[in-house]
């Protein structure tokens, strides 16, 4: 019997910007419920800046600082209300990502998602997109706090039947490597999402990758020991 001797069983992936591009449609959803509470329009470069933290803090810093907080929970909830129409139109894999998840899934690596995206959300995009890939999925909920709070990624690791020491949370933003470092795994960064490399070093990533085919040697081929 062959031995595996990975240093890595585990690996957890945030989905906005780590698996799924998603910024266009969070761009034409934004601005569309942002249209509908009468407040003004987004760039696309602005919603990027806000992406990250989940739909709450998206809204909270896309409507006017002088915005009445009961328009700004008027608006998240109309968010919400749109999402199943507008949440993923335009939403794609990034190119290579699902070659690499079928390389570690071939190779006998636990895989599952983590994401500050609202729970419903997250399922409903992973069932379009990235079917029968997971054995985990888990999005923003009451027991699942926002990342950077490792409750959700300790939980997930569990889940898996695995340790943290053992599995590596991948993703593209701050705050990714930021619960992997708290919760224990290894923070595995990515250079293709929504935040530059620089952010991902300054939160103390201890690894950066530029291409999804590079995420097989970095977890199976040990070169994260």
């Amino acid at each position: 019997m062959a031995f595996r001797a990975y240093p890595y069983d585990a690996c957890i992936f945030d989905l906005d910007g780590t698996l799924l591009n998603t910024l266009p449609d969070l761009v034409m959803l934004t601005n569309r419920a942002l249209a509908e509470a009468g407040f003004p329009s987004r760039t696309q470069a602005e919603i990027l800046s806000y992406v990250g933290n989940g739909a709450r803090a998206l809204m909270n810093q896309a409507v006017p600082q002088t915005a009445d907080p009961a328009a700004v929970e008027e608006a998240l909830a109309r968010w919400k209300e749109l999402y199943p129409e507008y949440g993923h139109k335009r939403t794609a894999p990034y190119p290579g990502i699902v070659d690499a998840l079928k390389i570690l899934k071939a190779h006998g690596l636990k895989l599952a998602v983590l994401s500050n995206k609202f729970d419903a959300a997250t399922r409903e995009v992973i069932d379009r997109y990235l079917p029968g890939i997971f054995q985990v999925v888990h999005g923003e909920c009451d027991e699942i706090p926002r990342k950077p709070d490792p409750t959700g990624l300790l939980r997930t690791v569990r889940e898996l039947d695995a340790i943290p020491a053992r599995s590596v949370y991948i993703g593209d933003a701050p705050g990714d490597m930021l619960v992997a470092r708290a919760a224990g795994t290894f923070a595995l960064g990515v250079g293709w999402g929504y935040r530059s490399v620089e952010d991902l070093e300054k939160a103390r990533a201890n690894a950066v990758i530029a291409d999804p085919a590079q995420i097989y040697d970095a977890v199976c081929g040990g070169v994260l020991s």
